[in-house]
């Protein structure tokens, strides 16, 4: 979907100012929020997908106020709520409903840093060959989909060149909505910064761009 999360190539957002050392986590909440998101994803109600999408349908005033980790646990309460595992009341109160049944956790805290390291790997296997090869000019496709893409905005028309094969992954695009994995092969591809931002542009762009996101030059 084309929402205020895909902000690549947009001005006015004020100059990025790294931090020195900066620390994993700026608050102690921020660290509690993203073990949330592991434990009740843990349900397995969705998948790694769905929950970015749900972060990405944040209304876009509320988006732009939010820091990155409000967002985590605003997508979360999305999800939760369609998924019916709380009621707005609860959320609202932050009070257990007392009529409905008290569930076991499937992810206790002592197992949350062996879950983290696990990850979940999307390297699928497929019997169909790759459509293109190292070192072929490719273009990204024009593609302006509802739902969930991982296909940048600013690299959407633009040519680029296969620098790398990553085998078969998960596509997001089904995979968010619930229409199943569907694996394709994932390419590495590079885009000229002048073929992005135009004359005066230096360097370039490397990104990781499923097989239905491109097409032949």
């Amino acid at each position: 979907m084309n929402g205020v999360h895909d902000m690549g190539g947009m001005h006015g957002f004020g100059p990025i100012a790294p931090e020195a050392d900066e620390p994993v986590f700026h608050e102690a909440w921020e660290g509690r929020a993203l073990a949330l998101v592991l434990a009740v994803a843990a349900w397995r109600r969705w998948n790694l997908d769905a929950s970015r999408h749900a972060r990405e349908r944040i209304p876009p005033t509320e988006y732009l106020r939010m820091s990155y980790y409000e967002k985590w646990i605003a997508g979360l309460e999305a999800l939760m709520l369609e998924k019916g595992l709380v009621s707005a009341h609860e959320l609202e109160t932050g009070k257990p409903d007392t009529r409905t049944a008290k569930a076991t956790p499937p992810l206790p805290a002592a197992d949350l840093a062996r879950a983290v390291a696990r990850g979940g790997p999307t390297l699928r296997d497929i019997e169909k060959p790759p459509r293109f090869v190292v070192g072929e000019a490719v273009r990204a496709r024009n593609v302006n989909p509802l739902g969930h893409t991982r296909l940048p905005r600013y690299v959407r028309t633009k040519p680029g060149t296969i620098t790398m094969r990553h085998g078969a992954h998960v596509f997001p695009d089904a995979n968010a909505h619930g229409k199943g994995e569907a694996p394709q092969h994932l390419y590495q591809v590079r885009f000229e910064a002048k073929d992005l931002w135009g004359a005066g542009g230096t360097g370039a762009v490397y990104l990781d761009i499923w097989e239905d996101y491109l097409e032949p030059l």
